[in-house]
């Protein structure tokens, strides 16, 4: 354990008069964000504001929380995220920006501003030379995250479509980058629609984000293989699990793209990251809906190091009892499910998410081995 990394943990249990932005103060005071020199530093708060109609997503009050310490350091904290390559309610700045304030994201609710990281249309980036790189020599990062000093991530840990889970490094990785980043990390995964499945109900193509789903005259979907970005989007969408990708390391390919995307934020600068286990839903607080929680909420997490708040909150997960009222207890109760004892597993079986963490570890964005000090 000589190597391991500190990862600080509290639930959300609290006595009358302390309340859960408190305990959370508490937590990263104590995981040592106030050993980083912030005085006059701009902090890039990395959060995801969530989608229209999402309610899962992190409340602002966590990340006024977090701004405010920030100030009381002297930095110069501000919110932020990139643009997405589907179309949903953040596919260009002012689109974000109004999302954010419905989902009550302003100066009063946060302490900050928000500035969307890769510009009005998703095209302002910077191209980051990856140290140690075996995917993306070059990521595409929002330029204002790489104008920041300080970068914090502040992460909502729940299940995901394509990625197993969203935690620390899905939040950097692929939600600090810019539209080419996106398409970059997404480019080996060109989904097709099994035929035999497929309803005609055309929620895919609503989410295409590329005008790739076209219909034949049986009313079956088809996917334009030339024209799709490979952004994955419809996968989430489809009620009947009709479209998967054609590559079979397409999945485990991209959690290793978004791993190097995460060291593009982070190298070379200080950085900090903060997880909350709460409100587990089952997919991305991409969706315009989220589901039933799968499993209870833990508690939060924060840690200088990335890798290791995310193998802390994958074992945390692990351990906790699912809900039967949830997709997973939906799958659990199908006599022809294979039960893989494992969480994200029953929850998306086709996909795949220890190489993320074997391949950030790899390339020394931290590491898996951590030291669970709960306060």
């Amino acid at each position: 354990m000589d190597n391991a990394s500190k990862v600080y943990f509290t639930d959300f249990r609290t006595s009358i008069g302390v309340s859960l932005t408190t305990k959370l103060q508490k937590l990263i005071r104590r995981a040592g964000i106030g050993d980083i020199d912030m005085n006059g530093k701009y902090v890039a708060i990395k959060m995801h504001f969530g989608e229209l109609g999402n309610l899962a997503f992190l409340r602002p009050n966590y990340a006024k929380a977090v701004a405010d310490v920030i100030k009381e350091g002297g930095g110069l904290p501000f919110l932020t995220d990139c643009n997405t390559l589907y179309p949903g309610s953040r596919k260009n700045a002012l689109e974000h920006l109004y999302c954010a304030q419905v989902n009550g994201f302003n100066m009063v609710t946060t302490g900050c501003q928000i500035i969307i990281g890769d510009g009005l249309k998703g095209t302002d980036d910077v191209a980051v030379p990856v140290e140690g790189a075996e995917y993306c020599p070059e990521a595409y990062i929002g330029r204002a995250v790489m104008d920041a000093d300080i970068i914090v991530s502040l992460s909502h840990f729940k299940g995901h479509e394509m990625t197993g889970f969203g935690g620390a490094i899905k939040n950097l990785g692929m939600g600090c980058g810019s539209r080419a980043g996106k398409m970059q990390q997404h480019a080996d995964g060109k989904p097709s629609v099994d035929q035999s499945v497929c309803t005609g109900c055309r929620r895919c193509a609503k989410e295409c984000g590329s005008d790739a789903i076209v219909y034949r005259d049986d009313g079956k979907a088809y996917i334009v293989p030339d024209v799709c970005k490979g952004c994955g989007r419809c996968i989430g969408a489809c009620s009947f699990d009709a479209i998967s990708t054609v590559n079979d390391s397409a999945l485990a390919d991209l959690g290793c793209k978004m791993a190097e995307y995460t060291k593009a934020v982070v190298q070379n600068r200080p950085h900090f990251h903060v997880s909350l286990i709460t409100d587990v839903s089952p997919n991305c607080d991409c969706h315009s809906e989220n589901d039933a929680p799968i499993i209870p909420d833990i508690g939060m997490l924060a840690s200088f190091d990335p890798v290791a708040l995310d193998q802390a909150c994958v074992d945390l997960c692990q351990a906790a009892d699912h809900f039967e009222n949830s997709a997973v207890g939906d799958h659990l109760k199908d006599e022809h499910f294979h039960d893989h004892g494992d969480i994200f597993l029953n929850n998306h079986p086709d996909i795949t998410w220890k190489e993320t963490l074997e391949h950030a570890e790899k390339i020394g964005v931290g590491t898996r081995d951590y030291e669970l000090i709960t306060i």
